[in-house]
């Protein structure tokens, strides 16, 4: 009999041992934290059977899971309580040589534990199964906060979606929906993690599909460049649904930052825009300085100038007049955009506006507009300079002894006197034959 009570001991031991290594591998809990709950489960059952259990130890050996239950007795003349206490002919019988005041130990059969005691103990593994669970998965999406997961939509409830992420759902409130966006349940999206709780009930996690990390995280994923930091991602700044800009910046001469985030053809940003449901993005180059910045922002727009006060933060603009209305953007979006990829209050004029207001003077055209009456102290002594047509220069038409009629008559004299000795070849050739 002892012997097959040995081998039902070790069966036990065994289906035991392979129950907590599949609960180890499916749930990620370990073999340790388990083995500890059914210590606990065992003293909550001696306490539940025998209204006390202070004296109770619980040995397991964790490579079989093999367990013992023992009580921890005083050897004593006269018991008062047969829980905590063992008379001294009792103990003799097992060692004739024990003394009054001496502990025992002796060991507890739990299979002589009554059903409502071992329902409890059973409940009292599953509840920390259960609460491992949670803190496994809490633990897991927690180190995933503020990065991009792939779920699958569930269901809807309410205006809210419910997503599953795996081993956990996640739910995508209304406001942090990108505005047009409807989901079919079994739909695969990608979401940001903003947050997780840890409840009585399990992790809460909170997506968004809002969020500009969401699409700094994407480019993360499709761009190696991005990804190994050879590109980095500087500034960037989102209207979700609309448009995103973007600033980038090389750490590598030899790569180009806007083009390593487009890819062959497009391919790279496309990607990512067919995950934002066609949102428009615009890749720029990250400068240090703040005006050259601020031009790159207004992409696609052409600015004439810009005046960037790095203290107060702010930003003078002046475009061509038909760039205006680009500029600014739709509802004003290009110009807020690009306000918040830089940092600057960025004020806006086209040319004509800023003319007007005195912001802005174009150095090879606007002095044609300079009054030259102020000069008219100086006309005098070149009043016959308009009578040459510009057409060649003579110190004696300024010198002061001389007539001007006199200048003029010299001049026609010598011009007939060029004109004599003009001619063409032909002629020359003539005269030449004629006196041989």
């Amino acid at each position: 009999m002892a012997k097959t009570t040995k081998n039902s001991k070790q069966d036990d031991s065994k289906e035991l041992l392979d129950a907590l290594t599949i609960l180890e591998k499916e749930k990620n809990i370990s073999k340790e934290v388990l083995l500890e709950a059914i210590e606990n489960s065992l003293i909550t059952a001696c306490k539940n059977h025998f209204g006390k259990a202070d004296n109770v130890k619980v040995v397991i050996n964790p490579d079989t899971c093999e367990f013992h239950v023992f009580a921890e007795k005083t050897v004593v003349e006269e018991v008062e309580d047969p829980v905590l206490q063992i008379s001294l002919a009792e103990a003799r019988m097992r060692d004739d040589t024990i003394q009054p005041g001496e502990v025992i130990r002796e060991e507890i059969k739990s299979r002589d534990f009554g059903r409502i005691a071992t329902q409890n103990a059973k409940n009292v593994i599953l509840q920390k199964i259960r609460e491992e669970e949670r803190k496994v998965i809490y633990d897991q999406y927690y180190g995933k906060s503020r990065d991009v997961v792939t779920g699958i939509v569930q269901r809807y409830v309410g205006r809210n979606v419910s997503i599953n992420l795996g081993k956990a759902d996640a739910i995508l409130n209304e406001n942090e929906m990108i505005k047009g966006e409807h989901f079919e349940p079994t739909q695969r999206i990608k979401v940001y993690i903003l947050d997780v709780k840890a409840t009585s009930k399990g992790p809460k996690i909170l997506v968004s599909r809002t969020h500009p990390e969401l699409v700094k995280r994407l480019f993360e994923e499709e761009v190696s460049e991005v990804r190994d930091g050879i590109v980095e991602i500087k500034s960037i700044a989102r209207e979700a649904g609309s448009r995103t800009k973007m600033a980038v910046w090389s750490n590598d001469p030899d790569v180009d930052p806007v083009g390593a985030c487009v890819g062959m053809n497009g391919a790279r940003v496309n990607a990512i825009v067919d995950m934002l449901n066609g949102e428009k993005i615009d890749i720029i180059n990250w400068d240090e300085n703040a005006a050259l910045l601020i031009q790159n922002a207004l992409s696609p727009a052409k600015v004439i100038s810009v005046i960037a006060d790095g203290e107060e933060k702010t930003a003078k603009v002046v475009v061509p007049d038909y760039q205006l209305s680009l500029a600014i953007g739709k509802e004003g979006q290009n110009a807020r955009l690009a306000a918040r990829l830089t940092g600057f209050k960025i004020d806006i004029k086209s040319e004509t506006q800023a003319r007007e207001a005195g912001d802005f003077m174009d150095y090879e055209t606007d002095y044609e507009d300079v009054d030259y009456d102020e000069y008219d102290d100086y006309d005098e002594d070149y009043d016959d300079y308009d009578d040459y047509d510009g057409e060649f220069y003579d110190e004696t038409a300024y010198d002061e002894e001389s007539d001007p009629e006199e200048v003029s008559d010299e001049r026609a004299a010598g011009e007939e006197d060029t004109a004599e000795s003009s001619g063409s070849a032909e002629d020359l050739y003539d005269d030449s034959e004629e006196e041989a």
